[in-house]
């Protein structure tokens, strides 16, 4: 059974300041944790965090672009992308 991916409002918001090529990266994820789980150990610089929280790099460099997202239901398989954006304000 696959994972179901919800977007954030602010999430949301954001994603569409980003450059398209950032956009695409990001929907690969989300791919990739609807179809495998929100455990991405092949994304790079990924990290597990308190409480069910994830994260992980989509472009390294200057400026560096991370998601966080987080397991809402392991019942269910329920995920929420909380954030995308710059390194900088990331909530961790």
């Amino acid at each position: 059974m696959s994972w179901t991916v919800k977007m954030s409002r602010i999430a949301e918001k954001s994603k569409m300041k980003l450059s398209k090529p950032i956009r695409q990266i990001l929907f690969a994820l989300i791919h990739d944790i609807e179809s495998a789980g929100p455990v991405r150990g092949d994304w790079p610089n990924y990290g597990k965090l308190a409480d069910g929280k994830h994260h992980c790099h989509l472009k390294k460099g200057s400026p560096t672009y991370v998601a966080v997202w987080v397991e809402v239901d392991r019942k269910i398989k329920l995920v929420e992308v909380t954030y995308v954006g710059t390194h900088e304000k990331a909530p961790y």
